[in-house]
């Protein structure tokens, strides 16, 4: 399978910051359906999801903890870095 000339040139114009969320995105769809961390074949290193629950910081919220939702961390400059991917870590499109 070949990608279309309109995704790669829209995945060229992307800024640093937009290329990292895409390969997190990228990575955490190759976990789903592998069910297993894909080697980073950067020298940089990998990048891990996990599920959390997170408090909302709402007083009197009765439903606290909120969640799962999925996070990806990652090591950047000696500093751990985490992302919110979402409630899921895959989104299926409807066939």
């Amino acid at each position: 399978m070949t990608l279309r000339r309109e995704l790669l040139g829209e995945i060229r114009s992307l800024d640093e910051h937009e290329l990292r969320r895409l390969l997190i995105f990228a990575r955490g769809l190759l976990v789903s359906r592998h069910g297993v961390e894909v080697p980073d074949r950067a020298p940089k290193g990998s990048v891990t999801y996990r599920q959390e629950r997170v408090r909302c910081g709402r007083e009197g919220c009765t439903t606290c903890p909120h969640g799962p939702y999925w996070y990806a961390y990652w090591r950047e400059g000696g500093r751990l870095r985490s992302r919110y991917i979402g409630k899921e870590l895959m989104r299926t499109s409807p066939s």
